[in-house]
C-alpha cells in the first residue's frame, strides 16, 4: 500500500456512461500500480453505469443533484485519498498513471497537473483535434490572463485527468457548482493562485465520440467559442452550447 500521504482516488463524475464506461473500467483494472481508490460519483443515471461500476468493485456514491462540478465536489469531499485525479468516464490513463500522479505532486510547488489528451476512436487519433487541445493550454491564459501565463500557469481541462490534492481543492473551495461545463478551467484559474500548473507529457486516451457526432470543424468550433465565451465571463449558459452525445 502507497504511504498514507500519497494514496490516490481516481474520482470519476459519471451520467448514463454504460457505453464508455467498460473500456475505462478495464484501464483502471490494468493500472500498475492501482489507484488506492477509484469512486465513481453518479448524477442519477437511468442506465447501467451504476450496475457496471459496483460489478467492477468500484465505490459509488450518488450524488445529490446532478451537473459535473456538483458531482466532483460531492466526490472529492468523500475522496479517501490526499491526492484525487479526475478522470471522465470516456478516457482512460496510462497504466502507470497512479506512479506518474505520486511523482508529480512529489513536488510541493505543483498545486495542479494533468495528462495530456489524446482524442481517438475507432479510426484512431483525431490528431487536429488532439494538437488544438495541446496548444490551447498555451494560447488560452496568454491571451486571456497574460498575468497567469507569465507566472507558468497553464490552462488545464476536464479531458486532461486533472489531478491535486484534495486540501489544495477544499482549501479554494472546489469547482463553481453553478457552472455547467469548464469547471475545470475554473478550478485551475483558482489552485494556480496556490502554485504551478502543468500538464504531464504522457497521454490520457480520450474517446472522440463528440467529434464523431458534431464533426471535427463543429467540434473544434464549440470547443474555441465556448473557451472564449467563458474568458468573458459566460457561465450559466454554456451549457446550452455544448449537446450531449450519450
Amino acid at each position: 500500500m502507497a504511504d498514507g500521504h500519497m494514496r490516490v482516488t481516481i474520482l470519476i463524475p459519471a451520467l448514463n456512461e454504460e457505453l464508455a464506461l467498460p473500456a475505462t473500467i478495464a484501464a483502471l483494472m490494468a493500472l500498475d500500480p492501482p489507484a488506492d481508490e477509484v469512486l465513481l460519483v453518479d448524477g442519477g443515471s437511468s442506465d447501467a453505469t451504476v450496475a457496471l461500476a459496483r460489478a467492477a468493485g468500484l465505490r459509488v456514491m450518488v450524488s445529490p443533484q446532478r451537473g459535473r462540478a456538483v458531482q466532483v465536489n460531492f466526490g472529492v469531499e468523500a475522496a479517501q485519498g490526499p491526492i484525487v485525479c479526475v478522470l471522465h468516464a470516456d478516457s482512460a490513463l496510462p497504466v502507470d498513471g497512479v506512479a506518474l500522479i505520486r511523482a508529480t505532486m512529489a513536488d510541493a510547488g505543483t498545486a495542479l497537473a494533468s495528462f495530456t489528451p489524446r482524442i481517438a476512436g475507432p479510426g484512431g487519433t483525431r490528431w487536429v483535434t488532439t494538437a488544438h487541445n495541446l496548444i490551447k493550454t498555451w494560447y488560452a491564459p496568454l491571451i486571456l490572463r497574460p498575468h497567469l501565463f507569465l507566472r507558468g500557469v497553464r490552462l488545464l481541462f476536464g479531458d486532461h485527468a486533472m489531478f491535486f490534492r484534495r486540501a489544495d481543492f477544499l482549501a479554494v473551495g472546489g469547482c463553481d457548482a453553478q457552472v455547467a461545463i469548464m469547471e475545470e478551467a475554473d478550478l485551475c484559474i483558482k489552485l494556480a493562485r496556490l502554485g504551478r500548473t502543468r500538464m504531464v507529457p504522457r497521454w490520457v486516451w480520450t474517446s472522440d465520440r463528440r467529434i464523431a457526432a458534431w464533426g471535427p470543424l463543429r467540434a473544434n468550433w464549440i470547443f474555441f467559442k465556448i473557451g472564449i465565451l467563458w474568458s468573458f465571463g459566460a457561465r450559466a449558459r454554456l451549457g446550452t452550447l455544448y449537446p450531449d452525445v450519450r
